[in-house]
């Protein structure tokens, strides 16, 4: 047998040519037909050109690991180069290999799982404080500066955001004073209070249902649409031109933004509780026959005006957190159709927790101080 990496004749094995990972099928497919080299054959390992990697792991299951450590000793005009890797190939093959499969287990990947989700908020915590540093950092660096205020884009986003939202959030509030109202009504007939539904709903609406309904609405459906819209622009290059023209990204596609919220959710949290109280008195007047007059009566003499005040305050804090939120993860999209929507998902769910969670904060404080 006579190839040009193998050499058979009467008992004598000869390796020789390029033993590369470029010849390595064809020198597989040459060893398949050689087959096994008896002890009775006479090897020799000279002539080759090159040797590699690849090469050497095939010669080594030619002829053994025990022969191929033992290299040196009968095939000593071979190069030190070549030698050496023989050598390192055989004790690498010598070796076993314990890698056994970790066998899993419940708690401790229950832990780690945990660990990892942990950590991750972290990251995500700190990112989100410092992406608010930035924005605050850039917001008064332009508070009085006019002339840099981006006045239309502010104004359209209003539109967008807050306009647009106005029906969805009305029918919303609306219904839910219904419900509020029916589910009071139902409780307090039986200890003849029926009346008090009507400070059931007030102080629902304008402390928490007004203002929370709005916020998680606005983070379903405008937090959703700036992580979309800033992603798009981050997959096509967009803010990195900006960047390269010298434009601050901030200044230009967040702060409008963070703006257009500031405005927008308060007149939204506005209109949520006008539309909850006004579910309530149709609830009222229809299954309870406390008439409009009667209900507004109470209205102004058992609720302050504290109760709305403290409803209201929330809402700019809403509004900042859900915009910042929706512009962070879409500046944090990574290119792909996928990134868009996983960032878009992510925008969402924080929002409505961080809305929930700082309402939660702001009930006990508001509790502490007596408000």
């Amino acid at each position: 047998m006579q190839s040009e990496w193998i050499t058979q004749e009467s008992g004598h094995v000869s390796l020789h040519g390029e033993w590369t990972l470029r010849y390595y099928r064809d020198i597989k497919g040459t060893l398949r037909q050689l087959g096994s080299i008896s002890s009775s054959n006479r090897l020799t390992l000279s002539g080759f050109k090159r040797l590699d990697t690849a090469g050497a792991t095939l010669i080594v299951e030619l002829i053994g690991v025990k022969k191929a450590k033992q290299v040196s000793e009968w095939a000593a005009d071979l190069p030190k180069e070549q030698l050496a890797l023989l050598v390192r190939i055989a004790e690498a093959m010598e070796e076993p290999l314990d890698v056994a499969p970790a066998s899993p287990h419940r708690v401790t990947d229950a832990l780690a799982t945990v660990g990892q989700q942990v950590a991750a908020l972290w990251e995500q915590q700190r990112q989100l404080l410092g992406f608010v540093g930035l924005v605050l950092a850039t917001l008064f660096s332009l508070l009085f500066r006019p002339h840099r205020w981006r006045i239309t884009a502010t104004v359209a986003h209003v539109q967008q955001s807050g306009l647009n939202a106005v029906p969805i959030v009305a029918l919303l509030t609306f219904m839910v004073g219904a419900v509020v109202a029916f589910l009071g009504a139902t409780v307090l007939k039986d200890f003849g209070a029926t009346i008090y539904t009507i400070d059931l709903v007030a102080f629902s609406f304008l402390r928490e249902f007004g203002v929370l309904l709005a916020a998680i609405l606005l983070a379903g459906r405008t937090a959703s649409a700036f992580t979309a819209q800033l992603g798009a622009m981050k997959s096509n290059e967009e803010i990195d031109a900006l960047q390269a023209q010298g434009l601050d990204p901030i200044e230009l596609l967040v702060l409008p933004r963070v703006m257009a919220m500031l405005i927008s959710l308060p007149l939204l949290a506005f209109v949520g509780m006008l539309s909850g109280l006004v579910g309530g008195a149709m609830v009222a007047t229809l299954s309870l026959d406390i008439s409009i007059t009667q209900f507004i009566a109470t209205l102004q003499k058992d609720v302050s005006v504290t109760h709305f005040l403290v409803g209201l305050s929330k809402a700019p804090v809403f509004a900042f957190v859900i915009a910042v939120i929706g512009c962070l993860e879409g500046f944090k999209v990574s290119g792909s159709a996928q990134s868009v929507g996983a960032h878009t998902t992510s925008s969402v769910v924080q929002s409505i927790f961080m809305v929930i969670l700082i309402d939660a904060l702001a009930a006990l404080f508001f509790m502490e101080m007596g408000w």
